[in-house]
């Protein structure tokens, strides 16, 4: 098979699949065409559609690569399909980045950090498939951990759990909340 073919094949496969699509899987279809070759390939395809100004283009998430359009057109590809974005409300996503970091993490520990009930959150997460059981802690009563899947990377269109943001230490300080208090502290006269 020459490399034309299979980039018009891979672009194809590209396009027809609506997950991330890996290198094993791809070289599994094309038998003939090697995982390094692949991968320039799909960088070829890539420099073509930069070049031409495409507002696609293929990215490599979450194990595998998966052509997807620009943000900038996010807008109006909603209007297409007439549905609420899928965000994820503020105790979700506490909770979400609470395992994404500290993963394998069990319900009883999230619940210490947030200082809250979880149960509801796993189960919307589990239902969304965005973490799952990763196992169970040697311990009594011997809890379940949880951690992320590849649908999160998927979700947040991250190679790998290593492109998270690197979390930073912080000083109350250093908190919004925290200057505006001392803002509008009243003056007190000694």
């Amino acid at each position: 098979m020459d490399k034309d073919q299979a980039k018009k094949i891979i672009e194809a496969l590209l396009f027809a699949s609506d997950k991330p699509v890996s290198i094993d899987t791809l070289r599994e279809v094309l038998r003939d065409v090697e995982p390094a070759d692949i991968r320039a390939i799909v960088e070829i395809l890539n420099a073509e559609y930069s070049s031409s100004g495409r507002s696609f283009g293929v990215k490599e998430i979450a194990g595998g690569f998966q052509m997807l359009t620009d943000p900038i057109y996010s807008k109006w590809i909603s209007e297409l399909y007439k549905r609420p974005p899928d965000k994820l409300r503020g105790p979700a996503l506490e909770t979400l980045a609470i395992i994404a970091y500290r993963q394998p993490i069990t319900r009883s520990e999230i619940e210490a950090i947030r200082g809250v009930n979880v149960d509801g959150v796993l189960h919307t997460l589990e239902e969304r498939e965005l973490v799952r059981s990763k196992g169970r802690l040697d311990a009594p009563g011997r809890p379940i951990l949880y951690g992320t899947t590849t649908e999160f990377l998927q979700h947040f269109g991250l190679k790998s759990l290593e492109e998270l943001p690197k979390l930073k230490e912080f000083k109350e300080s250093d908190l919004d909340f925290a200057r505006e208090e001392k803002v509008n502290e009243p003056e007190t006269l000694t």
